[in-house]
């Protein structure tokens, strides 16, 4: 049963406005992952997919990814919209913190913009932050969105929300 979509404030989107097919859309926020004491990434600009039911997903390019800590994991997944992904793991000081982000090398026609660009489960990292404000994961691990106070849900992700 699809959950009842909480009413966007002044400021805010709500998921459930966000279109299916999802949309890729650029962002001028600065986008930043932090892990160990570390900058693994710092941009202002990656794009976001927007995706009914599921918080922003943000895609960073690699000019603005510290790669020297990438190591390329033997995981991979299928997406219906945006076609294969390649998982990454990070290596700092020889601690290794496994399939934190992912990657489209060659995305489907519709999503081309983020090719090549990395996302990142802020499950899994120190902090991540959209502008000056630090994000909440998605719940679970299956989808990596971002929560901030500019988006409302209920928020697709934790246990019995599969099947919205």
């Amino acid at each position: 049963m699809r959950p009842t979509r909480i009413e966007p404030g002044p400021g805010q989107e709500s998921v459930w406005d966000y279109p299916r097919p999802p949309a890729c859309a650029p962002t001028a926020d600065r986008i930043r992952v932090l892990h160990q004491g570390r900058i693994v990434a710092d941009s202002t600009a990656a794009w976001r997919v927007l995706e009914t039911s599921h918080p922003p997903t943000y895609y960073v390019p690699r000019d603005d990814i510290d790669t020297s800590l990438l190591v390329s994991s033997r995981a991979t997944s299928m997406c219906e919209w945006k076609g294969r992904a390649a998982y990454w793991s990070l290596e700092i000081d020889g601690r290794l913190t496994l399939d934190m982000a992912w990657s489209y090398e060659a995305p489907t026609q519709r999503f081309v913009a983020i090719a090549g660009h990395l996302a990142f489960y802020a499950q899994a990292l120190d902090e991540c932050w959209v502008g000056d404000e630090r994000v909440e994961p998605s719940p679970g691990m299956f989808y990596g969105g971002w929560i901030t106070s500019g988006v409302v849900g209920p928020f697709k992700g934790a246990a019995g929300t599969l099947h919205w």
